[in-house]
């Protein structure tokens, strides 16, 4: 999950000018512009969310935070889409990813990319909002779109082949950062304009 208290950290892996802390954080470090991050010797495991993207990983992304108060070892992992607006230059360092092939697919995002803000564990979990990597404010959707009228459209395109056929939002529902194809992407922003089914 993202700090609010710290601007955004560079995504270059080790072999780049990213520095380590204590128990693996990422410190802050600048990362030029259209520089892609690497993970040294490994690559991100080969998933669906993967293989749909091709060779190169994606340019597309979902990046799941919570927008409610949660403690977790003493400290409120709460940061919404307000949160994130509210920071200076609409950016903040997006940290707190232990899984390990979220990291991977983290440290593969470029300068400038876009990502949907999901809110994730609360009442009503979806995408909120739009940011580009490295983690800065675009917009606010247009409105609002569930988790659920997502699922909906899922299931209808796992049996008709639809663009969100493979989304790793349902596959691979643990990951806090996913990557989309542009498929993905395009259907999900053109469901701002509809009404929700």
């Amino acid at each position: 999950m993202p700090k609010p208290r710290k601007r955004l950290a560079g995504a270059a892996g080790p072999t780049g000018p990213d520095n380590k802390g204590p128990a693996g954080k990422r410190t802050k470090t600048k990362n030029p512009v259209g520089t892609s991050a690497t993970l040294g010797n490994s690559s991100p495991e080969k998933t669906s969310a993967s293989k749909n993207c091709g060779k190169n990983l994606s340019s597309y992304w979902l990046m799941k935070s919570e927008p409610e108060s949660r403690l977790e070892k003493g400290v409120d992992v709460k940061f919404s889409i307000e949160d994130l607006k509210a920071q200076p230059k609409q950016t903040a360092c997006w940290d707190g990813v232990r899984n390990y092939q979220a990291r991977n697919f983290l440290r593969a995002m470029q300068l400038g990319q876009e990502a949907f803000f999901y809110h994730s564990n609360c009442k009503e979990p979806g995408i909120a909002g739009l940011v580009k990597v490295d983690v800065q404010f675009v917009r606010m959707m247009k409105r609002y779109i569930t988790l659920a009228e997502l699922k909906t459209h899922y299931q209808a395109h796992k049996t008709t082949g639809g663009p969100l056929k493979n989304m790793a939002l349902f596959t691979r529902q643990r990951l806090s950062i996913q990557p989309l194809t542009r498929e993905e992407f395009d259907f999900i922003l053109s469901l701002e304009e509809k009404e929700p089914s």
